[in-house]
């Protein structure tokens, strides 16, 4: 029972300071794919904590579950885990563990029923917008092509992602810049931004007082942003991708004196016009080799009890 504790106030205290030490970090905004990497091991570990946490109280409170978690374990390995120390508070401890699984379960569950939803209104408004010629099938083309009197690009997540452009968005981006927002779009829909996005968001619903969950749907945002910026720009280089910014959002306010809905933009365009160095390989490989370690701490918690008892 105390290997349950100790895996709860694990993932407690990783959950209240990691979020503190990686918004005083410097680094995730010049390796915005690490720092997304970085924040998947983080909560990885923080469920890992609270998952184990609940199989341990529930080992020590029903015997049938103690039977399927040491079914081939020898009798020192389940001696040394000592699970009738607290009694009755491990069943209470189960209980409230697994309901904050199945919460979570839920939350999950509703944000991709919400985002499918989501998904077919928009495509029946493309539809509309778009209507198919003779012979063209729903979804056959990638990118489509809109009327539009505002510059816009954006891409549609789903079996077949979509890139969408407008016409105004056409007449004021020329040439390789046009080319750069293409690049940027499809950055996101190859590499699944939005399951990210979509797994953040369930969790940051359904416990937006735990600070590593509201943190990370923030800087999911944010990141995966900062990431596809950088895939587009490895092709057609920062300054291509910072105008191609700027024209597509000058318009909207996003560089006036107030442009709080779009507050990230200028952000990322100064970001791009700055031209940080990037981090040196052996650098990014011992945090993202850190990162993978972090969820192993409460396995290695887990476990200890057994491999002494074993030793």
């Amino acid at each position: 029972m105390w290997v349950s504790l100790a895996l709860l106030a694990l993932g407690v205290l990783v959950a209240v300071v990691a979020p503190r030490l990686l918004a005083r970090a410097d680094w995730p905004e010049r390796e915005p794919i690490v720092a997304l990497w970085v924040w998947q091991c983080v909560v990885a570990a923080v469920l890992l904590s609270f998952a184990l946490s609940m199989t341990f109280s529930a080992a020590a409170s029903w015997q049938v579950v103690r039977g399927q978690v040491f079914a081939t374990a020898p009798a020192a390995v389940v001696e040394a885990y000592a699970l009738g120390a607290l009694g009755p508070w491990s069943a209470a401890l189960a209980v409230l563990l697994a309901c904050g699984g199945l919460w979570t379960g839920a939350m999950l569950t509703r944000e991709v029923r919400d985002a499918r939803a989501w998904r077919r209104r928009r495509r029946a408004e493309l539809l509309v917008r778009a209507p198919l010629l003779p012979g063209e099938e729903p979804g056959s083309e990638p990118l489509v092509l809109l009327e539009g009197d505002r510059p816009d690009a954006w891409w549609l997540p789903g079996a077949r992602p979509r890139l969408i452009i407008t016409t105004a968005a056409l007449r004021r981006l020329k040439g390789r810049q046009l080319d750069a927002v293409l690049a940027h779009e499809e950055g996101h829909a190859r590499a699944r931004h939005d399951w990210l996005l979509h797994c953040a968001a369930a969790l940051a619903s359904g416990f937006p007082r735990v600070p590593v969950f509201a943190a990370f749907r923030a800087e999911m945002h944010r990141l995966v942003e900062l990431a596809a910026d950088d895939s587009a720009s490895k092709r057609f280089g920062r300054l291509t991708i910072a105008l191609a910014l700027v024209g597509l959002n000058e318009d909207r306010g996003a560089f006036g004196p107030c442009p709080a809905p779009h507050a990230e933009v200028p952000r990322r365009v100064t970001r791009l016009l700055a031209a940080e160095p990037r981090l040196t390989p052996g650098r990014r490989l011992r945090l993202t080799a850190a990162a993978a370690l972090v969820p192993a701490v409460p396995l290695l918690v887990a476990l200890a009890p057994g491999l002494s008892a074993l030793s």
